[in-house]
């Protein structure tokens, strides 16, 4: 078998879905050959007006007492529409939303969707800065943002046209001032290829870069997450992570919207909270990170609940240890838990877990999604055989076309539809594909390779290890050391954890030096670990 006949997946990798969708190769943003679903919505707008025509009367979305049907929905989409139009907005052009997960951020979103306008979400952790620079970058026009948030458009509501909050703090406009009658007007033509989202990288490594999230790539997303988790009008997702980001935007908002299902929004997660309205809710769905998963197990009334509505419960972000797999197993048996990677440039996700594999297979992130490709790449970009490691490309309709007025970005990190993800990774010979490191994480021990994930998984298995993080320090002799950061449950002794360590892994992946405490790791507003923080609180 060559190297090339190594990119994987075909749609064979989802033989336990039964019959996919007919798939067929097209052409998209100019000339990437690319395999598709052949009938699909064509828009991120028909996702809300397909839901609305076929579930009229079937609940939508929940924001606290507040309840709407899809008829409901469409008509508040269509008068925030058109309060748009008549406040200046054109097709094309850039909105920022700097809102918490409310409703109004969810009818915002359809709303630019149906006049053809781009969404620009941002964290409400943003500083006044990102808020700047993000705004200057994309040419934003307008801004919808939280009423205690308006001073973070100090800097730059001098150049939009119009900023609005929700009670109209300022010299901004109330959200009620942007519904307006309906009439007649249709939604604005658009053409599938077209921006309908911008999302900005974290910016872990410099300047966050906008990618821009076409209605191809939304859509594509969401179908892949309806196949492959079998949802349907009947789900019920709760929303506990940020809308803001691209896991609550499109695994969640967009995804419920083309299923029929309902979404319920979580203003801020609190485990507790989450268990009394999952139960409340008769919730069904979810996608959030390990930690809140971990999170619920800490509280002890977790079987206390009603959680038996509650099947699928996707993970993002991080692996899940496999103590944490073991123990939801025991007080949640009906849940089924399925691991997705993915990032903002796939448009959410790359790979999926397929049902009844997480437990078997927890070193895995899944099988890539059923229109997607992922390949292995040398540091030449040479295709790798199954089981070698190297730099995780990803290719498919749900890839994006580049970083908005970024052509030196988009030139360095897409080739010829690939993106390279930065990630190192494997895939085995039945497609499974494990990410072992981002590429600037890789510790370099004495020319001996050390994966700061399959420490950090070790880490976890120890019941005083909540999470870890591991990084590597300076050595005038080896090139790097390897050194570990530890949120522990209780007490427990660097030794002891030395200790374990030796016992599972390699004597050169043993921690050196450590950092013990019972505060949480440092994450950013996506829930991941930020190790750059990690390594500035040691001088590194």
């Amino acid at each position: 078998m060559t190297a090339h006949d190594r990119t994987l997946p075909s749609p064979s990798s989802w033989p336990w879905l039964g019959t996919l969708p007919a798939m067929r190769n097209e052409l998209h943003f100019g000339d990437r050959e690319l395999r598709c679903f052949a009938e699909r919505p064509r828009s991120v707008y028909a996702l809300l007006e397909r839901a609305a025509a076929t579930f009229p009367e079937r609940e939508a979305l929940v924001d606290g007492a507040r309840r709407w049907r899809w008829r409901e929905l469409q008509f508040e989409v269509t008068r925030v529409a058109a309060g748009m139009v008549q406040h200046g907005v054109a097709p094309g052009e850039r909105v920022l939303l700097m809102l918490r997960n409310r409703a109004e951020f969810v009818v915002a979103l359809f709303a630019l969707a149906r006049i053809g306008a781009i969404a620009v979400p941002l964290s409400v952790r943003s500083a006044p800065p990102e808020v700047h620079f993000v705004a200057a970058q994309c040419g934003a026009v307008a801004a919808i943002v939280e009423d205690d948030l308006l001073e973070h458009l100090a800097a730059v509501a001098g150049g939009l046209r119009w900023h609005a909050t929700m009670s109209g703090q300022g010299e901004s406009l109330p959200w009620p001032a942007l519904h307006a009658d309906t009439g007649d007007s249709a939604a604005t033509p658009v053409h599938e290829d077209d921006t309908a989202v911008i999302l900005y990288t974290s910016g872990t490594t410099g300047r966050p870069k906008g990618a821009m999230l076409a209605h191809f790539n939304i859509v594509h997303s969401a179908m892949h997450y309806e196949a492959c988790m079998g949802l349907t009008a009947q789900d019920r997702s709760v929303l506990a992570v940020p809308l803001s980001h691209v896991t609550g935007l499109v695994a969640q908002a967009y995804t419920t919207a083309h299923c029929g299902a309902a979404l319920v929004l979580m203003d801020a997660f609190k485990a507790e909270a989450f268990l009394q309205l999952a139960a409340r809710e008769a919730i069904t769905h979810t996608v959030m990170v390990p930690a809140m998963y971990q999170l619920c197990l800490l509280q002890s009334d977790v079987t206390q609940h009603d959680l038996s509505a509650w099947r699928i419960g996707a993970y993002v972000g991080a692996p899940m240890a496999s103590a944490t797999i073991a123990a939801l197993a025991e007080r949640l048996p009906g849940l089924i838990l399925l691991n997705c990677y993915g990032a903002t440039e796939t448009t959410s996700p790359a790979t999926i877990m397929p049902p009844g594999f997480t437990a078997k297979r927890p070193d895995s992130v899944g099988v890539a999604v059923p229109c997607g490709e992922i390949s292995v790449r040398s540091a030449t970009g040479q295709a790798q055989l199954a089981g070698e490691s190297g730099e995780l490309w990803i290719r498919g309709p749900m890839v994006v076309k580049g970083y908005w007025d970024n052509a030196s970005a988009t030139a360095s990190e897409f080739s010829d539809g690939w993106w390279h993800s930065g990630d190192l990774g494997r895939i085995d010979e039945q497609g499974f594909v494990e990410v072992l490191d981002r590429i600037k994480d890789l510790i370099n021990r004495g020319g001996y390779k050390v994966f700061s994930s399959e420490v950090e998984a070790v880490l976890l298995q120890h019941p005083a290890v909540v999470e870890a993080a591991v990084v590597g320090f300076a050595c005038p002799v080896l090139g790097e050391r390897v050194q570990a950061f530890v949120c522990l449950r209780h007490e427990a002794s660097s030794d002891e954890l030395q200790a374990h360590c030796a016992k599972n892994l390699a004597d050169y992946k043993v921690p050196e030096r450590w950092h013990l405490g019972f505060d949480a790791l440092p994450r950013n507003a996506n829930g991941k670990l930020v190790k750059r923080a990690l390594r500035a609180s040691v001088g590194l």
